[in-house]
């Protein structure tokens, strides 16, 4: 056998029409006699065959086979193409395909010769000069063997150099066989680590003319060229190991530090969870910890001596709570409360009178196309007007706009701007829409959407105040008194206002108790301007739950200033309107004296 060294040999194989089936089998035993005397296996000689014709196909690549059986058997599977003779393609296939590493050939580097043998029977039918050319300066020592009609120049302008040594020409395919004796002896040549003193470590692979040292695996070859070193695996620093590489001969493992365990992966750690073992006996919580485990009191509880026990913690005296007035202490937490007559503010901890409590403001539309374009202008600079006489931000009042008509669209919710010149300007950018009268559906989605915390309204137990205003100028073409009753129980404060055509059983079924308070009326769009100071003057929050019995007396001067305002703009109106506002303003008068002296009962009884 052949025991030169390893080579990567690669059979390029003409299968052409003109090749007939008894003279491929003579190619066939050509093949396996010469695997037959070859030292194959993966750090040997590897073997590859390519078949061509009008194309070129792999029967198997220098990666494929390790066994003389497994190749005899893939070489006896071949089924001839039968087609031209296209030998260039074919080299070309074999310098760009078969001979690189990812088909299984060696790197240039450790210097495995690479052998390509041409058996042909004809003369190419496309061009072999150049393309060989750049095969042979790729590294590749081409062999062509010519049988019976093979062209001898174009075996000349294929082969390697010297010609005499890698030009063959067989006479018939009879022949091939004993040719392959011969050619045998070309690969083969003297066992240069067997002639002499190599003094390689490990081993010694032996080349044409020469050899090399090789180490075994988990070792690395030194500069000398002959001796070997253990490769740290670790050092790299590619181990991936999350805490500690431990390094063995070739290879390595990973350790975790202590407190840790190996994970499935054998890189990764997991902290040994104490906790879980059941056996902590803390009241409240386990925290583990490498190497054991602490407990821990929820908020507002305090970790006793015994290191598991908590204990309740007085927090008004022992944080900085903040309270604007008075802290009082609950388990495991506080609240703050304001004095009678103040209202707590969002934070939680301010204090307000009653000019300048916050509010959830929600107000409601009426878009239909009674209302008509310009009047919807009108609508919008009353909203604006309200807008203004409010406190705006995140923590003060929040406001929130919904127009209807046939169906309902929210313009904008309470979490969407946080002062009073962002609504303004998102107020006159909305648009009329027009069609019919549902107020019905207006107030259901008020209820079910507008005042959800998910659209900006605070939670119920901050205690702001959740007003709703419903701007209508008609009847309603669906029925109102489920959802306005929904709304009233659901803890909103509701306003109504209507002008021109709008109908006040409707509009007392929408407001609040007492009515007379929460409901408003303007005969037309262009004198509804005085309705922005009555509704002023109802929007004060409502008592704090538990913490006033009364509204503040404060209410008593607003009702005055409603009184001087009312008188003004009457004086302002021209005689057209002058009649129905004056029975408007005695009817409001009427109301501001009964509420007058409803507050004086109450503030006397407080004396």
């Amino acid at each position: 056998k052949c025991r030169t060294g390893p080579l990567d040999i690669v059979f390029v194989i003409d299968s052409s029409r003109s090749v007939r089936p008894f003279e491929f089998e003579t190619m066939r035993r050509f093949m396996m006699d010469i695997i037959g005397n070859l030292d194959v296996g993966p750090n040997a000689t590897r073997v590859g065959v390519i078949q061509y014709s009008s194309q070129v196909q792999n029967i198997f690549s220098l990666k494929t086979f390790f066994t003389r059986a497994d190749m005899e058997k893939a070489i006896n599977s071949i089924i001839p193409l039968a087609q031209g003779t296209m030998t260039g393609l074919a080299i070309q296939y074999a310098m760009n395909v078969a001979f690189t590493t990812q088909e299984g050939a060696r790197p240039l580097h450790k210097k495995i010769p690479r052998i390509a043998i041409i058996v042909t029977d004809g003369r190419p039918q496309d061009r072999v000069t150049e393309v060989a050319t750049q095969a042979r300066n790729a590294g590749i020592e081409i062999y062509a063997v010519g049988i019976q009609r093979a062209d001898m120049n174009s075996l000349r302008a294929m082969a390697s150099p010297p010609l005499e040594e890698h030009v063959f020409l067989v006479e018939s395919f009879e022949l091939i066989q004993q040719f392959g004796k011969q050619f045998q002896d070309k690969l083969c040549g003297v066992d240069m680590c067997l002639e002499q003193e190599h003094g390689c470590q490990h081993s010694c692979v032996s080349t044409p003319g020469s050899f090399y040292c090789e180490c075994n695996p988990g070792y690395r070859l030194n500069v000398d060229g002959r001796t070997c070193s253990p490769i740290d695996v670790c050092a790299d620093g590619r181990h991936g190991c999350q805490h500690q590489c431990v390094s063995t001969r070739g290879s390595y493992s990973c350790r975790c530090r202590a407190g840790y365990y190996l994970n499935q992966d054998k890189r990764t750690c997991t902290m040994i969870d104490y906790c879980s073992f059941g056996n902590h006996s803390c009241q409240h919580e386990c925290v583990s910890i490498p190497n054991g485990h602490y407990c821990r009191c929820r908020s507002g509880f305090t970790l006793q001596p015994d290191s598991r026990s908590c204990r309740a913690t007085d927090l008004c005296n022992g944080v900085d709570h903040g309270c604007e007035f008075k802290c009082v202490s609950t388990e495991g937490s506080y609240r703050c409360v304001c004095p009678e007559g103040q209202q707590l503010q969002a934070d939680g901890k301010a204090c307000s009178k009653c000019g300048a409590g916050h509010v959830d403001l929600v107000m409601v539309i009426d878009g239909s196309k009674s209302v008509r374009p310009q009047n919807f202008e009108l609508v919008k600079q009353f909203v604006n007007r309200i807008v203004d006489l409010l406190e705006v931000s995140p923590h003060g009042t929040r406001v929130g706009l919904v127009q209807y008509s046939s169906r309902v669209r929210t313009e904008f919710p309470l979490n969407k701007y946080h002062s009073a010149d962002e609504i303004k300007k998102a107020v006159m950018e909305v648009e009329y829409m027009e069609k019919g009268t549902m107020t019905g559906l207006a107030l259901k989605h008020m209820v079910e959407h507008s005042f959800s915390e998910l659209e900006g309204a605070r939670p119920l137990a901050h205690n702001v105040p959740r007003i709703g205003l419903v701007f209508t100028d008609g009847r309603s073409q669906d029925d109102i008194s489920e959802w306005a009753r929904r709304a009233k129980e659901s803890g909103i404060v509701m306003f109504a206002v209507g002008v021109g055509k709008a109908v006040e059983e409707e509009l007392r079924a929408i407001a609040s108790e007492p009515v007379e308070q929460h409901f408003s009326y303007s005969a037309d769009f262009t004198t509804m301007t005085h309705l922005v100071e009555n509704f002023k003057l109802n929007i004060c929050p409502e008592e704090g739950k538990g913490e006033m019995e009364i509204r503040s007396p404060c209410e008593c001067e607003a009702l005055v200033q409603f009184q001087t305002n009312t008188v003004a703009i009457l004086q302002s109106l021209t005689e057209k309107n002058i009649l129905w506002l004056t029975l408007s303003l005695a009817h409001s008068l009427a109301q501001m004296t009964a509420r007058l002296e409803d507050l004086e009962k109450q503030i006397a009884k407080k004396k």
